[in-house]
């Protein structure tokens, strides 16, 4: 799976892309990537089908293995464009990018 910097996410992010957070609401809800969609890895196998095929799709997490373990599952059911977010939330924040808390999605 191909893997992305912070930097890199929020500029694809301005031209399209989605990113999907795969925390848990608790954590979402305490920090995240601003315009991130929550879908907790937790309910990920019964809701992935909510994402579109025809976008990209950059993964997020609290630091990179839950992530990519969802990503995985997407490319295993017939996904093409998924990408994950290296260093997750911690290094999206760490880089000053634009962050939100409660359940703003």
């Amino acid at each position: 799976m191909n893997a992305i910097s912070p930097q890199e996410a929020q500029e694809r992010l301005q031209q399209g892309a989605l990113l999907i957070d795969v925390r848990e609401p608790n954590e979402y809800q305490e920090i995240h990537a601003q315009g991130a969609r929550l879908i907790p890895l937790s309910e990920f196998q019964t809701r992935y089908q909510e994402l579109p095929q025809d976008a990209e799709l950059i993964m997020i997490c609290r630091s990179g293995a839950r992530s990519e373990r969802a990503g995985q599952m997407l490319l295993d059911n017939g996904y093409s464009n998924v990408t994950n977010l290296t260093g997750g939330t911690m290094a999206w924040a760490q880089d000053g990018l634009p962050t939100s808390t409660g359940d703003d999605q």
